[in-house]
């Protein structure tokens, strides 16, 4: 079984018969947009250095971007970002309020520190509704595999994400490979197999593997040399002798 499911607007996409759903209840406006991708910013007027003072008083610089608009410096609270954006994926709508106006983007980089891994900078790209756009959409295995659990196989993952073009409300948040159907060694899950409306274009080549079961790699198996100890040297002490003399 394959198909797609659609949850008000949002769309995840899946391969085989397993169906997961976004939560359900989620309140959704008439946009299609979840009211937890709404978040509220402040203008940011101060740059480089004098950042971190505003990540002291906990605060989360971003910017805003986009096709005929200048860059909009702005804040967001650290705590409510960092709880939330990381399960924001790259083709999922965000609302950004500044100053009462209301700026739909998609989330194009999340920078984080190097050690601790929090976020330090959003940058969102505003777009329009009423204008396709292409952008990668992640992939996600979901279930299990009866070739690796019965047949100690291995899943290789081919593709992470994939290429898609669509209007912005109809892109799906992430595409779910379903595993389950991978029972035997060698089968794969191309992207041909991931069925969705015609209001989504894919842009990768439809051959390419997104995940295949392969045979566990044999250990190796360090040969053992024996190596034969030297005979003991044999001093023919008459021979010798008798050469010294």
């Amino acid at each position: 079984m394959q198909a797609y499911i659609s949850t008000g607007g949002n769309r995840i996409y899946i391969v085989g018969a397993r169906v997961t759903w976004i939560e359900p209840g989620e309140r959704r406006s008439r946009e299609g947009i979840n009211e937890r991708d709404r978040f509220k910013s402040r203008i940011r007027e101060v740059v480089g250095k004098q950042v971190k003072a505003l990540r002291r008083k906990g605060r989360l610089p971003g910017v805003i971007y986009g096709k005929g608009i200048d860059p909009i410096l702005i804040t967001l609270d650290m705590h409510s970002s960092s709880r939330l954006f990381p399960s924001i994926t790259s083709s999922q709508l965000v609302v950004v309020e500044v100053e009462g106006k209301q700026h739909t983007t998609l989330v194009r980089e999340k920078q984080r520190q190097p050690v601790t891994g929090g976020l330090v900078h959003i940058d969102f790209q505003e777009v329009s509704l009423t204008e396709k756009l292409r952008t990668p959409v992640m992939v996600e295995l979901v279930g299990e595999s009866p070739a690796v659990k019965n047949l100690n196989a291995v899943l290789v993952p081919g593709l992470e994400e994939l290429e898609v073009e669509a209007l912005p409300r109809d892109l799906p948040e992430r595409f779910q490979v379903d595993v389950s159907r991978l029972v035997e060694i060698g089968q794969a899950i191309h992207v041909r197999d991931i069925v969705i409306s015609d209001k989504v274009e894919i842009l990768d080549d439809e051959n390419e593997i997104i995940v295949v079961v392969t045979a566990q790699a044999a250990e190796e198996i360090e040969e053992v040399v024996e190596v034969a100890a030297p005979e003991p040297e044999v001093v023919e002490r008459g021979r010798k002798e008798e050469e010294e003399f």
